[in-house]
């Protein structure tokens, strides 16, 4: 079996540009398709397209988050077959994007007070402007004449910053959705929720892996200590678990305290992100894969 899947990984068909389009195709006449029924004068239809695009955007930028940690957590076929077309994925989810981009811009020019009097925000600028600008440097440094105009450093550094400040951009957006909106969220939400938790949480895996197989070759810790480190690493992970699970119930009481302070309020107002309570679990979980790597067992 899995060596039929190995060969059917490597078909022509689903590899290389012929995947690019194969993916990108079929979401553009989705699209260009919804356009016709949607009432595009109108700036709640257009804000629709722009729902709609990051919708078809996201899965991809999930996988090109999550290839490289895929390979090392489970190695295999598919996570093989999908390192090798990281490049094209992310491609797919710029592509994406290209929809999105066009459609905010359809609705600031010509719906520009709907935008201004119930859209702007200026962090959510901020955020969107630099998500851009760093999507369409990694766009353009993914090919020859591009990645020429950097060092290796350079290059890695770009990529690095760029595909984590695009994956906490779009899956803080589903955070929201549930735990922060009075509307209620629909299946999607909680899809791309823990779909975007699961890649990040690969990524976690494979430090964790490589960290471990690190330590495996240096003198350990006493067997008692090493026991103890690796026991409370795992139940930090399972708070920091919760937590993500339970955003509603504990998230309220947080921004209250934080929004106490004035100074807080104001940096909100154009800082991206602050006061980054939707990733207090994360930074749970972080301390407690720190605590499992060190446990070297």
């Amino acid at each position: 079996m899995s060596a039929y899947l190995n060969e059917l990984l490597k078909s022509k068909v689903i590899n290389g540009w012929n995947l690019f389009w194969l993916i990108t195709a079929p979401i553009s006449i989705a699209i260009v398709l919804t356009m016709t029924r949607v009432d595009l004068s109108s700036a709640e239809g257009v804000s629709s397209m722009i729902q709609l695009s990051v919708r078809c955007a996201v899965p991809w930028l999930f996988l090109a988050f999550a290839a490289s940690s895929l390979q090392v957590v489970f190695p295999g076929p598919f996570s093989r077959w999908l390192l090798r077309n990281r490049k094209i994925i992310g491609l797919c989810f710029a592509a994406s994007m290209a929809w999105q981009l066009t459609f905010i811009l359809w609705l600031v020019g010509i719906h520009t007070e709907y935008y201004v009097n119930d859209v702007y925000v200026l962090s959510d600028v901020v955020e969107g402007v630099a998500g851009y600008a760093l999507l369409i440097a990694m766009v353009l440094t993914s090919f020859k004449f591009g990645r020429s105009l950097l060092s290796p450093r350079q290059w890695k550094l770009l990529h690095i910053s760029g595909i984590y400040w695009l994956w906490v951009y779009a899956w803080s957006v589903y955070w929201f959705n549930l735990f922060y909106y009075e509307s209620p969220a629909v299946l999607i939400d909680y899809v791309y929720y823990w779909g975007g938790l699961l890649a990040w949480g690969l990524r976690m895996m494979a430090w964790m892996k490589k960290q471990r197989k690190q330590s495996a070759a240096q003198t350990k810790t006493a067997g008692t200590s090493n026991l103890l480190l690796y026991v409370s690493g795992i139940v930090v992970v399972a708070i920091g678990l919760t937590g993500s699970s339970l955003g509603a119930a504990w998230s309220p009481q947080v921004y209250e305290f934080l929004f106490g302070f004035g100074v807080v309020e104001s940096i909100d107002t154009f800082m991206p992100y602050f006061p980054l309570v939707p990733f207090y679990p994360i930074f749970i979980i972080m301390s407690g894969a720190f605590l499992i790597a060190r446990s070297r067992g």
